[in-house]
């Protein structure tokens, strides 16, 4: 999320596409253990750098964080304009020979909190405050 905020917000105050242009967004997973983020606006005059650190500015760290939570990240030109992407990557299983892959493991989401009154065995959605479970 910060490198597409990072590259549209760029787009807008750099780049022709602040003009009433338009950019569009690309996200994508090239192959397993890769996510891809791309940005393509008008193009603007200058090439897309980190700025010079100035702990005092207002602005000009926004590729800098790109560069350093990414694994890598770059432009090119595109026909017209400017296209700007970053990748990063994870560790990926692999296989040894003659056995099959596993399954990734999914996640379920975290479960909330305890609240004070309630117990964890209680029937989803009942929210009576009933520390039984809700049964009347």
């Amino acid at each position: 999320m910060t490198c597409v905020s990072e590259f549209c917000a760029n787009a807008i105050a750099h780049t022709a596409t602040g003009n009433g242009g338009v950019f569009t967004v690309e996200v994508d997973r090239p192959r397993d253990g890769v996510a891809r983020v791309a940005v393509t606006d008008d193009g603007g005059a200058s090439v897309p750098v980190p700025g010079a650190l100035d702990l005092m500015a207002e602005g000009g760290r926004g590729l800098a964080m790109v560069a350093a939570c990414t694994s890598r990240w770059g432009y090119t030109d595109a026909c017209p304009g400017r296209t700007v992407w970053a990748e990063s990557c994870w560790p990926v299983g692999v296989p040894s020979p003659g056995r099959a892959a596993r399954r990734p493991i999914r996640f379920r989401g975290l479960r909330p909190p305890i609240r004070p009154g309630h117990r964890r065995d209680t029937a989803p959605g009942s929210d009576s405050g009933d520390p039984g479970g809700g049964a009347a």
